[in-house]
């Protein structure tokens, strides 16, 4: 981590400074130029008011990763941030795909905290065996495809966090993927939950079952979690046993 030309990629959490870990914040120490998405640069710029940085709006991803490679490349050491895991939906992926081309530049991937974990803390323990997260937005990935992981996930009774489960241009998605849901094998009684602005101001959760997961109103700011046939809702919490009392 002492090599000049270097880009930390990394993961923010849910943005907190609380939520920040030990390697995370040391990276961002270390880096002379923090790059990234303008709201998620937003959330650390504070702690690190003299740092220089460089912002880009949405969409302009593989944008902020050629910046990143050439101004480390030039002798200035980087952290690339993004939200959640840097490697979960984030940046390290894009980065390491565009990295081939900039041989003298190491790439660090600095992990954080995915919603899938932070939101999983809020209803208590709704991961704790096999799960899957699948993301419903068709920007990148064709909805033919999440249809086929979905209906997967009903097969082998996985748990599941859904990332981006809804958005104005895409109000019905949630719906038309519990339905899926539902038609391969998730019983409507399955216990699930949802948790908005994870960590953030305004933060609300909710334990409800899948009929009703099917009429509820979300928002990208949302992540759902939806359990298999062992999940339990014990005291206001979402529960999914280990197994070790078995």
């Amino acid at each position: 981590m002492s090599n000049k030309k270097t880009v930390y990629v990394v993961g923010l959490g849910p943005g907190g400074q609380e939520f920040l870990t030990a390697q995370a914040q040391s990276a961002l120490q270390k880096a002379q130029v923090l790059c990234g998405y303008t709201v998620y640069l937003d959330l650390v710029r504070p702690y690190y008011p003299d740092k220089e940085t460089y912002t880009t709006g949405m969409t302009r991803e593989l944008d902020r990763c050629r910046w990143a490679l050439e101004t480390a490349q030039s002798g200035k050491t980087v952290a690339l941030v993004c939200s959640g895991d840097a490697g979960v939906y984030g940046m390290a992926s894009p980065l390491l795909e565009l990295a081939e081309d900039y041989p003298e530049v190491t790439v660090e991937v600095v992990p954080g905290l995915t919603a899938a974990l932070s939101g999983g803390a809020v209803l208590g323990a709704p991961l704790a065996h096999d799960f899957c997260v699948i993301s419903l937005s068709d920007r990148l990935t064709s909805w033919a495809v999440i249809e086929k992981r979905l209906a997967g996930v009903a097969a082998g009774d996985f748990c599941v966090a859904l990332y981006n489960p809804s958005s104005k241009g895409r109000p019905d998605y949630l719906a038309r993927a519990v339905k899926i849901l539902l038609d391969n094998g998730k019983k409507p009684e399955t216990v699930c939950g949802i948790v908005r602005n994870i960590g953030r101001e305004g933060q609300t959760h909710r334990v409800l079952t899948l009929a009703e997961l099917e009429t509820t109103t979300v928002d990208m700011f949302t992540t759902v979690f939806i359990g298999n046939a062992e999940t339990k809702k014990l005291c206001g919490r979402m529960v999914t046993p280990r197994g070790y009392r078995g």
